[in-house]
Parts: C-alpha cells; structure tokens; sequence
C-alpha cells in the first residue's frame, strides 16, 4: 500500500503571511503565497483523512479580512490625502487675512492696537493691563460689562502718563470677574496672516507677531 504524505498548514507560517501585508504588495503576495499552499495540501492530502472544510473556509476568511483592512487603510489615505490639500487651499485664502487667535501680544501702529478676549460667560467687570518689552505696565484699563464669547477690543495708544505709545509690540492680560468672581477667559490676539505651514500636525497659520497658528484656534477672521 502506498503511503501519502499528508502536509498540514502551519499557524506560524500564516501568521508571518499575514505580517507581511506591510510591504508594498503585500496583500496579492499573501493572496498568491495561500493559494499555492492551499494547493499543494489538497494535491497531498491524506483521501483517509481529508483536509476539514471549516479550517479552510477559517483561512480564507482570515485572508479575506486581511485584504478589507488593507483596501481600507489606502481609501483612508487617501481621504486623509485629500483632505490635507483642501484644507492648504482654504488656509493659503487666509493669507493677508487678518485673524483673532490665542495669545497676549498686541502690535501698536500709529498709536492703535488691536486685541480681544474670549469668556466663558458675560463679565460685570473687565480689568486690562498693557506692558512693554520690558515688562512695564505703561497702561492700565477698564471696562465695565462685556458679554459671552469673543469680545474685539482697541487700545488708543495712550499710557497712564498720557503720552502716546511707541509703535512696537506690546503685552497685555486681561482679568475678568461676574460679580465676585473671576472668569477663566482666554486672551486673544490679533495679526495678519504672512504664510502657511503644512505638516505632520496639519496646517499652520504663521501669523506676524502673534506665531504659529492651527485653523482650529482661529477665533474670527478679517
């Protein structure tokens, strides 16, 4: 009587098929690879003991499930791709925009700056300190009520002294309060928009005086 020799799959052999759908054809080299082997064991199979059905039927869906994966991580590529360029377009639109982003610093120009504040409710009382490069309080101010949200603000230039500003970059903070108590407001600060910046953490704004900026903190745009 004739022995046949009857192979067997491997699951370490599988396995590493599997892995290797990080490669560039990774998916039709697994695809071509199992249908060799699967080949080869039904030409050699034992007729006593034949291969079982449901093992074969648990291997092809695991390598069909493979091949979904793969066809879905490039479709998200390639949404992610598009993506990205829609969102280059819309922030190269911006440029010589002006826009309201998180930060303290205020650009002074004939004797006007530009700042602003974003609360978390309306305030009774707003208090505004403006320093120099030095760190010098040159004016202090107040306002009496503003609402929720974003509120834009101006500074005439004018310091405690009287005297006008230098243009230049200055500082400022603002404290707000509801009552007796004290807002947790964001300050904001106003620049032009000179250029955008694409990269593995999106799209940034590079605004003069104020840095770089994501599209999503942009609070208002001019």
């Amino acid at each position: 009587m004739t022995t046949i020799q009857t192979d067997t799959v491997d699951p370490t052999l599988l396995a590493t098929m599997n892995a290797s759908k990080t490669s560039a054809n990774s998916t039709e080299d697994a695809q071509n690879r199992f249908m060799t082997l699967l080949v080869t064991q039904l030409k050699n199979q034992d007729p006593l003991n034949p291969m079982d059905n449901a093992q074969v039927t648990s291997q092809m869906a695991q390598l069909s499930t493979v091949s979904g994966i793969d066809k879905l991580n490039a479709t998200v590529t390639a949404m992610n791709a598009n993506f990205l360029a829609s969102q280059n377009l819309q922030a190269a639109n911006m440029i010589g925009h002006g826009v309201i982003a998180p930060g303290n610093t205020m650009t002074v120009t004939d004797g006007k700056g530009i700042y602003a504040v974003d609360l978390p409710q309306s305030a009774t009382k707003v208090d505004v300190e403006v320093r120099d490069s030095a760190g010098a309080v040159v004016r202090k101010m107040s306002v009496d009520a503003l609402p929720q949200g974003v509120s834009t603000l101006t500074w005439d230039g004018k310091t405690d002294s009287g005297t006008t500003a230098a243009n230049g970059v200055y500082t400022f903070d603002v404290t707000a309060k509801s009552g007796d108590t004290k807002l947790a407001g964001t300050n904001l600060a106003f620049g032009v928009v000179s250029s955008i910046t694409s990269g593995s953490s999106g799209v940034k704004l590079n605004v003069a005086n104020v840095g770089d900026v994501a599209m999503s903190d942009v609070k208002q745009i001019y």
